[in-house]
C-alpha cells in the first residue's frame, strides 16, 4: 500500500496596487439629458482578472450637482463607460475608485460640470471642443463639420449623439493668418464647401485682415470617415464690396460700417453670417448680413447681396461681381444663416443684429430664393436657452408633415455652469460646448 505524502501548502497570490485611468479627466452634461457623453474608465490589477476588479464613484464634492447615485458604471473586464445624470447647474469632483484583490483599490478624480436644463431636452446634443459653433454643413451619415468663429478649427462631430469631435482640421497656415477667420457662414456644391468670415470689424471697431477671408475646402468620403482638404482663399471680398455700394451712391453704407472704430454688430454695421447658392446655380452665391439691416432703421429688411462670379472669385481670384441687393421682410430681424436643400427650398435662421442678443427672438423663415419673393415663417424658436442660434445643418423637404431641422447654437458668451463664466473662456475644453436641437417646422 502507497501512503500519500503531505500536500505542499499553496502559495499565496501576491496582487498588485490596481491601475486606474480616464479617457477624460473632465466631462460636461446637462439637467435633463438624453444621451450626455461618456468616460471610458480602464482598470488593471497584477495578479487579478480585471473581471474581478469593482468601479464605483466612492465620493462627490457637490451631491447637488451630482452625487455618487447618480453615477452609473457599465460594462466588464479592463473597460468600463461611466456616465452621469445631473441633479443641478454647476460643478463636482467625482472620485472615481477601482477595488482589487486582496484589499487594494485606487481612485481618480472626474471633473465634472453641468449646465441647465434646456426646452425640449430629448432633442437636444451638445457638441463638446468648442463653445462658438458658427456654421456647420452635412457631409452625410449623419455628421456633419461644423465651424468656430473663435479659431480656424472645423470639427466633424456625429450629429445624433453629444461628445467631442470625431476629427478636427486647423487651415491657419494654409490661409496665412495667425488669427482667427470669424467664420460665420458655409455651404456646400459637389465636394467644395465654401466658407466665409464675418468680413466685418472686430467688435471694438478694429480692422482684422484674417477677417476678410473666404475659402474653401474639399471633401471626401462621408460620415466618420469624412476628409477635408484645403482648396483656395480670396481675402478682398470686403473691399469688393465697399466699392460696389460706393459705386452705388453707398445704398447700404457698407463704407461707412467699415470704417475704423465701427462696431459690426449694430444696425447700420457690417457683418456677413450666410453664405448659399442662388437657385439652379453654381455660380452666383448669397451673402446673408447680420448688419446692416436695409433701410438700417428699426423694422428693416434683411439683406442680401448676390455675387454673381462667385466661384470664379475662390477658382481663379476673380474680382467681385454683385447683383442688386435682395431686401427681404423678416420681421425686423437679420440673417444669421441661410441654407437651401436640393429641391431648391430655402430655410432662413432670422436674429437680432445686436452683439448681446441671446434674449432677442429667433425665427425660421421659408423662401423660394426669387428676389421679390416674400418669406414665410416657419417657426419662432426659443430663446429662453443659453447661447444664441447660429447655424442650419441641413434643409428638410419643406413640404412634408412635422419635417423637422437641426439647428446649432453659439454659445460662447453664454454662462453655462452659473460661475459667471463666458462659455468661451472656460480653462478646460470638454467643458466648452455648443447645442444642436430639433425643431419641428410648423404647416
Amino acid at each position: 500500500m502507497l501512503i500519500a505524502g503531505p500536500t505542499a501548502p499553496a502559495q499565496a497570490v501576491t496582487y498588485g496596487t490596481p491601475t486606474i485611468a480616464l479617457s477624460a479627466s473632465y466631462l460636461s452634461g446637462a439637467v435633463g439629458a438624453t444621451g450626455d457623453p461618456v468616460v471610458n474608465v480602464t482598470v488593471g490589477q497584477s495578479g487579478a482578472d480585471a473581471e474581478a476588479l469593482t468601479v464605483s464613484t466612492s465620493a462627490s464634492s457637490k451631491a447637488s450637482v451630482a452625487g455618487t447615485g447618480d453615477v452609473t458604471v457599465t460594462g466588464a473586464g479592463a473597460v468600463r463607460q461611466l456616465a452621469v445624470t445631473a441633479r443641478g447647474r454647476g460643478y463636482t469632483n467625482l472620485t472615481v475608485k477601482v477595488a482589487g484583490l486582496g484589499g487594494k483599490s485606487a481612485t481618480k478624480t472626474l471633473y465634472y460640470a453641468a449646465s441647465a436644463a434646456v426646452q425640449n431636452p430629448a432633442d437636444a446634443r451638445y457638441l463638446t471642443g468648442s463653445a462658438d459653433a458658427s456654421a456647420a454643413v452635412d457631409v452625410g451619415g449623419g455628421y456633419a463639420v461644423v465651424a468656430d468663429d473663435e479659431s480656424n478649427v472645423l470639427r466633424l462631430y456625429d450629429r445624433s449623439r453629444s461628445g467631442a469631435p470625431v476629427k478636427t482640421w486647423d487651415f491657419s497656415s494654409q490661409l496665412g493668418v495667425s488669427k482667427e477667420v470669424d467664420i460665420e457662414g458655409a455651404t456646400r456644391i459637389g465636394n467644395t464647401v465654401y466658407w466665409t468670415g464675418s468680413l466685418g470689424n472686430n467688435k471694438d471697431g478694429e480692422y482684422k485682415a484674417p477677417r476678410n477671408t473666404v475659402f474653401t475646402t474639399t471633401v471626401s468620403g462621408s460620415g466618420p470617415g469624412t476628409q477635408l482638404a484645403y482648396g483656395r482663399s480670396y481675402k478682398k471680398l470686403r473691399d469688393d464690396l465697399v466699392a460696389w455700394d460706393q459705386a452705388g451712391g453707398n445704398k447700404y453704407g457698407f463704407a461707412a460700417g467699415t470704417a475704423d472704430g465701427e462696431a459690426p454688430k449694430q444696425i447700420d454695421g457690417f457683418n456677413v453670417e450666410g453664405l448659399e447658392f442662388a437657385p439652379g446655380s453654381t455660380t452666383t452665391a448669397y451673402l446673408g448680413f447680420r448688419a446692416p439691416l436695409a433701410p438700417a432703421v428699426p423694422g428693416g429688411k434683411a439683406l442680401l447681396v448676390p455675387v454673381t462670379n462667385f466661384d470664379q472669385v475662390l477658382a481663379s481670384g476673380a474680382k467681385a461681381v454683385f447683383g442688386a441687393g435682395v431686401e427681404l421682410d423678416l420681421g425686423g430681424l437679420a440673417v444669421r444663416d441661410i441654407r437651401k436643400n436640393a429641391a431648391g427650398q430655402y430655410l432662413i435662421l432670422a436674429g437680432s443684429w445686436a452683439a448681446d442678443d441671446n434674449s432677442d427672438p429667433y425665427a425660421l423663415y421659408q423662401w423660394d430664393g426669387v428676389a421679390g419673393h416674400a418669406p414665410v415663417k416657419r417657426a419662432d424658436l426659443p430663446t429662453t436657452d443659453p447661447g444664441g442660434w447660429e447655424a442650419i445643418v441641413e434643409v428638410p423637404d419643406l413640404t412634408a408633415a412635422g419635417a423637422r431641422v437641426q439647428l446649432v447654437t453659439d454659445s460662447g458668451s453664454a454662462d453655462l455652469y452659473g460661475d459667471g463664466t463666458e462659455a468661451k473662456d472656460l480653462t478646460h475644453p470638454e467643458w466648452k460646448k455648443a447645442r444642436a436641437a430639433w425643431f419641428t417646422l410648423n404647416p
